[in-house]
């Protein structure tokens, strides 16, 4: 994950309406916390945050130029708002480097199962602990030729060297299953033989 600088912006108004004043001048309400500090108010450049997401995904850590100062942030929260879709709000959380911080990875399956197999993926997502400047975007789970019956949880998950599992070992990421047509065409006839015998009633 490489690492990216924004320029930010100290922010001394608040509330809904400060809040659309920001987003209407381009930029995006946001606070820095973490480490003991006073939550920090500050105006993110809204195209420029944007773009840092989509390169470097959800746990972007960013240097934040901070009147004069910098300080680097793990980005924590991102608000979107549910109809309109653009950026609303962001939490940011102070990270040191070489520190570790427990964030939430997402699981991208690879591969195609055995022919006349389901694919279920139970978990999108694993909860590692890693060092802050080495977040991985996503972690990758092969189900390449697998049969019914496999189940992959996510002790199983090779994780990127540095990297500890949170989530519980046992939870299942992905199970290869057996289709279930069969069982809804039989539940179908058994509806259908069933009707005529109620209409006669």
């Amino acid at each position: 994950m490489s690492e990216v600088r924004l320029t930010v912006e100290p922010r001394t108004e608040f509330g809904k309406g400060a809040a659309r004043r920001t987003r209407r001048a381009g930029k995006i309400p946001a606070v820095l916390y973490g480490h003991g500090s006073d939550p920090r108010h500050f105006a993110l450049p809204a195209i420029e945050f944007a773009r840092v997401v989509r390169e470097n995904g959800s746990n972007a850590v960013i240097t934040l130029d901070l009147e004069g100062s910098s300080e680097l942030a793990l980005t924590k929260t991102i608000v979107v708002h549910p109809l309109k879709n653009y950026i609303e709000h962001v939490d940011l959380l102070v990270v040191r480097r070489g520190e570790k911080v427990t964030v939430d990875v997402p699981v991208v399956v690879t591969g195609t199962a055995a022919p006349g197999t389901l694919v279920n993926q139970d978990l999108d997502a694993i909860q590692v602990e890693v060092e802050a400047l080495h977040i991985p975007d996503q972690v990758e789970v092969s189900v390449e030729g697998r049969e019914v019956g496999t189940q992959i949880t996510a002790s199983q998950i090779t994780l990127p060297r540095g990297a500890e599992l949170v989530t519980d070992g046992e939870a299942l990421v992905v199970a290869v299953t057996e289709p279930q047509r069969e069982e809804v065409s039989e539940e179908e006839t058994a509806e259908a033989a069933e009707a005529p015998a109620e209409e006669a009633e």
